[in-house]
């Protein structure tokens, strides 16, 4: 076995958000397809002005965000931030973090690093209400 891996985010990973998720928003997690016992890398997109209900923060994962098309915004615990094409946003594990995407739709690459097993996610429900 070759020490790489090569997957395709559309076509290898499944739409997570399409069974479970809210209308408007698409999610495809790659750590299992990845073979990688450090890294997460996952795809989300949202509709044009989509504003997720919820926000999440970590146990312990700390993640990276690349806006790679569109524009919006992320209420990051009280604070709301600008984001634009390219920019690239840490978020320490406790923040609780959810995003919304401008009038052109918002897509971004999260990436993270070791988390538990089981995962470390905690969703918190009515983070950024309508």
């Amino acid at each position: 076995m070759p020490d790489f891996t090569v997957k395709n985010l559309m076509t290898d990973v499944d739409n997570a958000a399409a069974e479970r998720g809210p209308d408007g928003l698409e999610a495809r997690f790659a750590r299992r397809h990845m073979d990688s016992d450090h890294l997460g890398v996952s795809y989300f997109r949202y509709n044009p002005n989509f504003r997720t209900p919820f926000g999440h923060h970590h146990r312990e994962q700390e993640e990276a965000y690349v806006v790679v098309s569109g524009s919006g915004r992320m209420k990051a615990d009280d604070e709301v931030v600008e984001l634009s094409q390219w920019d690239v946003i840490r978020v320490a594990p406790a923040v609780v973090r959810a995003f919304e995407a401008g009038p052109d739709g918002l897509e971004l690459i999260a990436i993270g690093n070791d988390r538990p097993e089981g995962g470390d996610g905690e969703m918190v429900q009515d983070f950024w209400p309508e």
